[in-house]
């Protein structure tokens, strides 16, 4: 007589769990044929674009979007100048490269991407603050030109939509540009207001009188290595402008290339929504979101459905699948090897700052700028 088959607590908990996923799983099928089925139509018609695409479109998206970069990288060069940094634009544009990819393609993207052109630059023989005030700089940059642009298209709509928002964005981010100058060129005015909270702070954590006076004393003499002109935050803003602009262009360049005509209003927002909305850390690359708010937005400006679709899969492809391959590309060849002394980097910047060594920065400099140990001739 066979013993009777004993069943064990794991296996009756986990059998209500396998049905569990196999119904989800069955209900998500049922989803996507549905939708598919809905959709059909409106897929096919963005496939008949698709096939009778015009390439020179194309190109011309392609050569708009890496103008795009390029103008960002040169924004850089020129912060980066003003701080005392002399860099390359192809070096300069390798960087910007590789950390757009990886905004695009990994999981908080934004802060990989952050963490990677800070190193560059300190590479390059910035300093701390340096480095974060030129990445300060440039997101201020590029939050006032896309809210120009999107305040171009509110105003372009007329009363349909309402542009108070987007020009209050646009003031906002130009009295920050402002302040920040403003401190960058009078570094001494931060001094008292630094003591002051710092002596309150001591005072609350029973601190020594004094604590930190020197870690801010460091802080602002770095800063006072910042030196931006007129003419080179009028430069720096005009190379945000051209990069925002151009990444516009070729989203107009995407949509002509499968024969989608929005009006130049509807391109305006469809771009400025599309960019905020890729701004908020919820996918890589504001995946299925961005492409959701551009879709929705063309179609809204004159496009079909289906030819909105069509050019947001052509714009797609070369903004993210195209930039993100390259990107990597420019990552593997030039920055995946370590650099000798890397590890050591944070190290050997606090020892010679805090009172073990001669200040590693310059003062601030009336006509030209410290020499990059590794000029790059381009």
């Amino acid at each position: 007589m066979a013993p009777p088959r004993s069943t064990s607590p794991a296996s009756d908990s986990s059998r209500p769990r396998r049905w569990l996923r196999i119904t989800a799983a069955l209900v998500l099928l049922g989803i996507l044929t549905a939708e598919a089925v809905y959709l059909w139509p409106t897929l096919h018609e963005s496939w008949r674009a698709l096939t009778e695409i015009h390439w020179g479109w194309v190109g011309a998206a392609v050569v708009a979007q890496f103008v795009s970069l390029g103008a960002y990288g040169l924004l850089q060069q020129r912060l980066l100048g003003a701080g005392g940094v002399v860099v390359g634009r192809r070096r300069s544009t390798s960087v910007i490269l590789a950390g757009t990819a990886m905004t695009l393609t990994l999981p908080a993207g934004q802060v990989f991407s952050t963490a990677f052109t800070y190193k560059q630059t300190r590479r390059w023989g910035a300093t701390p603050v340096v480095a974060s005030w030129q990445l300060a700089m440039s997101g201020v940059m590029a939050a006032a030109s896309l809210a120009a642009i999107g305040a171009v298209g509110a105003l372009a709509f007329g009363t349909r939509i309402s542009p108070v928002a987007l020009v209050l964005t646009l003031v906002a981010a130009i009295a920050l540009f402002s302040a920040l100058r403003y401190i960058s060129r009078n570094p001494e005015s931060m001094r008292t207001i630094g003591e002051a909270v710092l002596a309150r702070w001591n005072r609350l954590r029973s601190n020594p009188p004094g604590t930190g006076s020197e870690t801010w004393g460091a802080v602002l003499e770095q800063l006072d290595a910042v030196e931006l002109r007129r003419r080179d935050g009028a430069a720096a803003f005009g190379w945000s402008a051209v990069n925002r602009v151009a990444d516009l262009a070729c989203l107009g360049f995407a949509c002509w290339a499968v024969g989608a005509e929005p009006s130049f209003a509807g391109l305006l927002i469809a771009f400025t929504a599309a960019k905020a909305v890729g701004s908020i850390p919820l996918a890589p690359g504001g995946l299925g979101f961005v492409d959701g708010a551009l879709i929705a937005a063309l179609t809204a400006a004159g496009p079909t459905a289906s030819g909105a679709l069509a050019a947001v899969f052509v714009y797609r492809i070369v903004s993210f699948v195209l930039i993100a391959l390259v990107g990597w590309l420019v990552f593997a060849v030039l920055f995946r090897s370590p650099h000798v002394g890397d590890s050591e980097l944070a190290d050997d910047h606090l020892d010679r700052e805090y009172g073990q060594g001669p200040s590693p920065f310059p003062r601030r400099r009336r006509s030209g700028v410290a020499p990059d140990p590794d000029p790059d001739p381009v």
